[in-house]
């Protein structure tokens, strides 16, 4: 038998029934994630499986700089088979990691390939995959077609001029491709990147932005903008989760401070971020649109080679914070007290705070006719693995209801990402199978169809008014 079979994760009958005949033929949403919409809208043909497989995917970038590979066959001038040549090498050395998994599932899913990728194996499909690769219906919107994907949600800076969204649009691409609006830059006031992103956004909305007050009409004119293309979902990156009470003259102070280059303290920090997210957040109630917050990454940790090769490189882990209950209920709390807390989907990075996550949501869940208004999010980035993901849906159903979540999304930049879809389902048909087998939950088609169904498709196409 081949290692990814029809019944691959799946451990017991139930399980196998559940994934086969409720959640394996579901179509797509994929709600966040990484993909480039030039990619897309230029319907890019990829030249080999290395730029399709391993160009900036940082999850491989790290298990090859793990097994000692040099860098030159990472991110360096090494030629594309060569780097493909190591990646295989390594590999088999990725036992009990989830990019095992995920190898062979794509190679199963995408080209057919059964065969357990290694250094004996590797030429030969190196040989297979290109030969696909190189045939019309591998380019970038037929593979997204052929993974029965309905949705795509890119992530956008909010300067983005969202040209590649409006070409889809007007060449009437079958998948909707909608941008999310990530305005992290404004946000983070204490980095680099926060005064070019100011003048970056005068420069793109032809504002003078001299005033903490011209600095968020200019950001709520883009809100605007990304709504008239389609968007609907907007996504803040925090380190740490922000709270602190502020008033409207101390946010200006801090704003004014920040422009002519003076330090803020993290007290003012915490202030800024509040009220911005604040001010956002309403907006966002007004249109209608989902607030996402991923919380919990520390970033760029390597300095040498954050220096050599830039961000997202694969050089980030997993953050811890003081008082992230505290943090969160207030953020939380303080646009609920003002009438403007909207759909928000919360995503944490540790899952030692998976149960503050899932018990901190339930406490904003007021608003009627909205099943399930305040979410967890999936298990993300470091926890969307077998273990992470089985963590999340046990500690959102005794804290939340599992028969609201609106399931799985890629977080990738990789057209072939969305066996993970089939894998969070294949984990999720497992569970409930247990849970059934163990006499935990009763064996009724009536009760457990509604409940996978809706976690792979249905919730998340309600949630965002599909």
């Amino acid at each position: 038998m081949a290692f990814i079979h029809d019944d691959f994760m799946l451990k017991n009958d139930t399980a196998k029934r559940l994934y086969h005949e409720f959640a394996k033929d579901l179509p797509i949403i994929d709600y966040h994630c990484h993909l480039p919409p030039a990619e897309i809208a230029e319907d890019k043909q990829f030249k080999n499986i290395t730029e399709l497989w391993l160009a900036g995917d940082h999850y491989k970038w790290r298990a090859l700089r793990a097994s000692g590979i040099d860098e030159y066959y990472i991110t360096g001038a090494a030629t594309d088979k060569e780097k493909f040549l190591k990646w295989a090498e390594v590999v088999p050395q990725t036992l009990g990691n989830p990019l095992y998994h995920w190898t062979h599932l794509e190679l199963k899913k995408y080209f057919g390939i059964e065969d357990l990728l290694g250094p004996d194996t590797a030429e030969a499909i190196w040989e297979q995959a290109n030969a696909l690769l190189s045939q019309p219906d591998y380019s970038a919107q037929n593979l997204i077609k052929r993974s029965n994907v309905v949705l795509i949600n890119t992530t956008d800076d909010p300067t983005d001029d969202l040209r590649f969204h409006k070409q889809l649009q007007t060449e009437g691409f079958d998948v909707k491709v909608l941008p999310t609006f990530r305005p992290d830059k404004g946000v983070e006031i204490n980095k680099p990147t926060f005064l070019p992103f100011v003048s970056l956004l005068a420069e793109v909305t032809g504002k003078e932005i001299n005033s903490y007050d011209a600095f968020t009409e200019a950001l709520l004119e883009r809100v605007a903008y990304f709504h008239e293309a389609g968007g609907r979902l907007a996504d803040h990156g925090l380190g740490e989760v922000p709270y602190a009470e502020y008033t409207p003259e101390e946010v200006s102070a801090v704003f004014t401070k920040a422009l002519s280059g003076e330090a803020v303290t993290l007290t003012e920090e915490e202030q800024f971020k509040t009220a911005v997210i604040n001010v956002l957040a309403k907006d966002y109630t007004k249109r209608g649109w989902v607030m996402q917050i991923h919380f919990g990454a520390i970033r760029n940790n390597n300095k040498k080679m954050f220096e050599q090769l830039g961000p997202d490189s694969g050089f980030d882990s997993i953050n811890d914070q003081a008082n992230v209950a505290a943090k969160l209920n207030g953020l939380l709390n303080s646009c609920e007290v003002t009438g403007h807390l909207p759909k928000t989907i919360l995503y944490n990075l540790n899952p030692t705070y998976n149960d503050i996550v899932g018990t901190t949501m339930q406490n904003f869940q007021t608003e009627a006719g909205i099943k399930g208004k305040i979410q967890f999010g999936s298990g993300w980035w470091f926890n969307d693995t077998k273990y992470g993901m089985d963590r999340q849906l046990k500690s959102l159903s005794e804290a939340g209801l599992l028969m609201h979540f609106v399931g799985m999304l890629t977080d990738s930049r990789s057209f072939i990402s969305y066996s993970r879809h089939e894998y969070f389902r294949r984990i999720l048909c497992n569970l409930v199978g247990e849970w059934i087998e163990d006499g935990e939950v009763p064996n009724d088609d009536t009760l457990v169809q509604p409940l996978i169904e809706n976690i792979c498709y249905y919730n998340a196409k309600r949630y965002f008014n599909l």
